[in-house]
């Protein structure tokens, strides 16, 4: 991925989030994307995905939310799917800029086309990856 970057504001970004610095109003899905991105131009699918994880239930725990509210096969499926879009990315300077050119992933719903809603409800969604229902992920 020669041709993707991330911004200062993305590293701060990563900082931030990894020391309890961002509120849990401020974090969403492109926040997500976010994350997601800076931690798979550092790491392959594997070593992000436990980046994530951990940096998702140190997020919960430093404020105080029911760990059960991680979902093992959503963060996996979502970092799928951004390395995905990366590998057909040729550049983007930062995340943002890589976001712009992949409006995709900004629609919370695109995982939908891989999982059953009934699926990702499911407890052993929440606990480790579940494979996609519907159609396989794009390798």
């Amino acid at each position: 991925m020669n041709g993707l970057h991330c911004s200062a504001a993305d590293r701060a970004f990563l900082a931030d989030f990894v020391a309890g610095a961002v509120a849990p109003a401020m974090f969403h899905h492109r926040e997500h994307l976010v994350l997601a991105y800076v931690l798979l131009l550092d790491h392959d699918v594997d070593a992000a995905c436990s980046a994530m994880r951990s940096a998702l239930l140190a997020f919960l725990r430093h404020h105080r939310i029911d760990p059960a509210k991680y979902h093992e096969t959503l963060t996996r499926g979502w970092l799928l799917a951004v390395a995905h879009f990366m590998a057909k990315t040729p550049s983007a300077a930062s995340a943002e800029e890589f976001l712009a050119r992949n409006p995709r992933l900004l629609d919370p719903a695109i995982l939908h086309t891989h999982w059953s809603p009934a699926a990702l409800a499911a407890p052993a969604a929440r606990t480790s990856f579940v494979t996609p229902d519907v159609e396989p992920i794009p390798s």
